[in-house]
């Protein structure tokens, strides 16, 4: 028995998120605090989130979101996101003030993401980090209504690296 190629790329992407996002899970963070939420989409569902890409693409008048989605299609993504820390960590002297609400939640949420990405890296997976994926996430509450903050890692095994050069 033996499998060629396409028959597995797949199962290999699919495993390759789920390591990635344990990465996510378990890297550092500030106060020791855990509000990263991870999910894995293909299939059906990421036909939802092109779509909600595509939507977003065409309200705002951004070719990149357009862009994006076509570039997703197909693929497997991991999708990382966090709940606010609004007065969570009871170090803030503002927890009133957005921007700081916003600042803490994105560094625990850009730590995550890079261990993610190692992991993939390690693993020689196709990666890119895309905020547009992260914002139709948020819109069709993938991960839950908590999360405001989110970006989307696409996945590919494929002869050229998909998110290098894309038009």
């Amino acid at each position: 028995m033996f499998r060629i190629n396409p028959e597995f790329e797949l199962e290999v992407l699919i495993n390759a998120a789920e390591e990635a996002a344990v990465a996510a899970r378990t890297a550092p963070k500030a106060n020791g605090l855990d509000f990263i939420v991870t999910a894995i989409v293909y299939g059906d569902d990421l036909l939802k989130l092109t779509d909600e890409m595509r939507h977003i693409g065409e309200e705002k008048g951004l070719q990149f979101i357009l862009r994006d989605a076509s570039n997703v299609s197909g693929k497997v993504v991991l999708i990382i996101g966090s709940r606010l820390k609004e007065k969570a960590h009871g170090l803030a002297k503002d927890t009133s003030n957005e921007t700081n609400i916003y600042l803490d939640t994105g560094i625990d949420l850009g730590i995550a993401i890079g261990s993610a990405v190692s992991v993939l890296a390690n693993k020689r997976v196709d990666n890119r980090v895309m905020l547009s994926v992260g914002e139709a996430a948020v819109n069709l509450k993938l991960l839950g209504e908590g999360v405001k903050l989110a970006y989307g890692i696409p996945l590919s095994v494929s002869g050229k690296n998909p998110f290098f050069d894309r038009r």
